[in-house]
């Protein structure tokens, strides 16, 4: 085993407070109901500053997007966890097998101790703060580390946590990619981990020796399906919508559409007609966000390059003149015909407002296409028929679905969020952050009176018979 660095011991002696903290006393119904309305009145409290600084940490991005976002998904979070909390709390019942009647059984839900939660910087808010608050309505004791890419979000982040909650219960720690690194290999009780799939194999990596379990939403290429003789025009409306909303930079964003050949060309016009509405201008528009950093600009800017190297028609709104404001990384909204699938484009995600056209001769082809890759964080399938649609969810197994739209399932308090295969494992949002965060121990009552006696040994007659018995 490798010694213990500086940064590890730090680490651990936290972790080890809110373990003992934890011990000493663990959350019950009316501790847990506090702290989440302290946490919801924190973050309204500090609202306006929050917006200003993400858009600090972007060099600049939409006042409407953090408060739809960030702001208020975290809000509604809470809202539901405190609203559902206490039923969620009780024991849930449990049959028993008939052979061990009139005993009875229950799942007992209770909270797994500490929690470890590494955000992303794209959404700093509330992919930090709603994983927090699902441990925290599951009875945990929290240790969190925001994004080194967002760092006035982290600090304004670290005053609602400080005013929310004792250190003993959640601490919020800063640092670069070597504090995660350090992070990721703390024994905690759970660690829940939002990013790339290539940093997520090395939190899992980490995680192991400690056989800590993990949550992991990654991302991936999330597909838009047009089925043959969907409504271009609604199409085109919603995917721009999806894929420019923070500028293309949304897990769940997606990443190429599917589109019949014949109807390629008119898709791209739709599409294009539709950024102009948008967004009528770029350089200096606040509805417009920016790239969160130069690498990640200079990544999109290599993608873009290569497929323009390689022949591709590259097609860009491109509304201004000018050039941004300093310290701004824009790239503007760009569709992409055909381009083959070794390119880069195709091949990584892309977290960005570039989007490749997929020219497809047939259904079945277009599932083909996509079942040949990982499985998608998201799928988007555009159709109106039925029973072909059916087919389309039944063959594509993805993180979500949502059908004629984009985005918006991630927003439902209801359904959970989480990826599958590449995408991610595990999943949280409402109960089943609750559950994700929680063992439901199984607990069996024996009554004073019941019948396994009967099978104890020495085994005889009476054995024999109720092993014919139950062989039945």
């Amino acid at each position: 085993m490798d010694t213990p660095t500086p940064l590890d011991l730090d680490l651990g002696r936290m972790l080890e407070r809110l373990r003992q903290a934890h011990r000493r006393k663990r959350p019950d119904y009316a501790q847990r109901m506090d702290d989440l309305a302290r946490l919801a009145e924190a973050v309204k409290r500090h609202a306006d500053e929050l917006v200003r600084a993400v858009s600090g940490d972007f060099g600049r991005r939409s006042r409407h997007v953090t408060q739809s976002a960030d702001l208020m998904t975290t809000l509604g979070e809470i809202r539901h966890l405190r609203k559902h909390l206490r039923r969620w709390m009780r024991p849930r019942r449990a049959p028993v097998n008939a052979a061990f009647l009139p005993a009875r059984a229950e799942l007992l839900p209770q909270p797994l101790g500490v929690v470890g939660i590494m955000a992303p910087w794209n959404y700093p808010i509330q992919l930090l703060l709603i994983p927090l608050a699902d441990a925290i309505a599951a009875g945990n004791h929290v240790m969190a580390k925001p994004s080194e890419f967002a760092p006035r979000t982290a600090a304004v982040l670290a005053k609602v946590v400080s005013e929310s909650f004792p250190p003993d219960r959640v601490v919020l720690v800063q640092g670069d990619a070597e504090l995660g690194a350090a992070f990721s290999r703390l024994p905690f009780d759970h660690l829940l981990f939002t990013g790339s799939t290539a940093v997520g194999r090395k939190v899992m990596a980490a995680a192991a020796p400690n056989l800590t379990p993990v949550t992991l939403e990654l991302g991936g290429k999330s597909p838009a399906l047009i089925a043959p003789g969907y409504d271009l025009r609604h199409a085109a409306a919603r995917i721009a919508v999806g894929k420019c909303f923070n500028a293309g930079q949304t897990c769940v964003a997606p990443d190429y559409v599917l589109v019949p050949r014949a109807q390629r060309d008119e898709l791209a016009r739709l599409l294009l007609a539709e950024l102009r509405r948008l967004y009528p201008s770029l350089a200096t528009n606040p509805d417009y966000t920016a790239i969160v950093n130069a690498r990640q600009a200079a990544r999109l800017r290599d993608m873009l390059d290569e497929a323009r190297e390689r022949g591709v028609t590259v097609m860009q709104h491109r509304p201004d003149q000018e050039p941004p404001p300093p310290g701004i990384e824009l790239i503007p909204p760009t569709l992409l015909l055909d381009p083959p699938d070794e390119l880069r484009v195709m091949r990584e995600e892309i977290f960005g407002p570039l989007l490749p056209l997929k020219s497809y001769d047939s259904h079945d082809e277009a599932i083909a296409y996509i079942l040949e890759r990982d499985r998608p964080l998201a799928f988007y399938p555009f159709d109106r028929d039925r029973r072909r649609l059916r087919r389309s969810l039944e063959a594509v197994v993805a993180g979500s679905v949502c059908v004629n739209d984009t985005l918006v399932q991630f927003g439902q308090d209801e359904l959970p969020v989480g990826g599958v295969g590449a995408s991610g494992m595990g999943r949280y949002h409402g109960e089943a952050g609750f559950l994700a965060f929680s063992h439901l121990q199984p607990v069996m009552h024996q009554p004073r009176l019941n019948a396994v006696g009967l099978f104890d040994p020495p085994y005889g007659r009476v054995a024999d018979a109720l092993l014919r018995l139950l062989a039945r």
